[in-house]
């Protein structure tokens, strides 16, 4: 389950996230959603990381500050 989601969040930095960019929309964080998700999954683990993903990805809202936010 590791191996695929990790590869399905490569595809999407590398084909989908383009195309967001280019129409404006932005990650207020850093490192974007999908480098902390995919950072989260490599460090804790399938369940773990992609909950610890799924909350930032929550948090990414337009009344957050944003800003550096690593990995713990």
């Amino acid at each position: 389950m590791k191996r695929i989601s990790l590869f399905l969040l490569k595809f999407y930095k590398k084909r989908i996230s383009p195309i967001f960019s280019f129409l404006g929309i932005h990650c207020k964080y850093t490192p974007t959603c999908s480098e902390y998700m995919m950072q989260a999954i490599e460090k804790y683990g399938f369940l773990r990381g992609f909950l610890k993903g799924f909350w930032r990805f929550l948090r990414c809202n337009p009344f957050s500050k944003g800003g550096y936010d690593p990995i713990k």
